[in-house]
């Protein structure tokens, strides 16, 4: 040794990073454990391909222009967290509960600033930051946080 020091090579896989309306859906087959905590970077999960989505979030965009499916987005506090429609709207986000599917939320994002959905606090919210607090400040029981 002749007291240079050398930093190993280190290689790694990097994911680009794409924006949330820039991602590709993908279609296979997932189950609840399969949904992850935080955000997919490089695509979209379709409710069509969780093996237990149901009748709301299949029926997500139903009334939306050009009828997009929903995407999952993440879990919050326990509530899983889909969005149909582009981020910025007109799209609506469910909040559901993964435990009983007939306890859910929805926030109508417009796009004109005329948003509102309620929440499990059973307020009706104008903001969509204050909507998913409702969702941190009332988080699914038994479920582990990781938030």
């Amino acid at each position: 040794m002749d007291g240079e020091f050398t930093q190993p090579e280190i290689e790694s896989e990097q994911i680009k990073v794409l924006k949330s309306d820039e991602r590709p859906f993908d279609y296979t087959p997932v189950s609840i454990a399969d949904l992850p905590q935080t955000p997919t970077r490089d695509r979209n999960i379709a409710a069509s391909a969780w093996d237990q989505a149901p009748q709301v979030l299949k029926k997500l965009g139903e009334d939306l222009a050009g009828k997009p499916e929903a995407a999952f987005k993440r879990r919050i506090y326990g509530w899983l967290l889909w969005r149909a429609g582009p981020t910025l709207g007109p799209c609506r986000y469910l909040a559901l509960d993964p435990n009983v599917h007939s306890r859910f939320y929805i926030f109508d994002l417009d796009g004109n600033k005329n948003d509102s959905g309620q929440g499990p606090d059973l307020l009706r919210h104008t903001r969509f930051r204050s909507w998913k607090e409702s969702l941190r400040d009332n988080p699914i029981p038994n479920v582990p946080v990781t938030n």
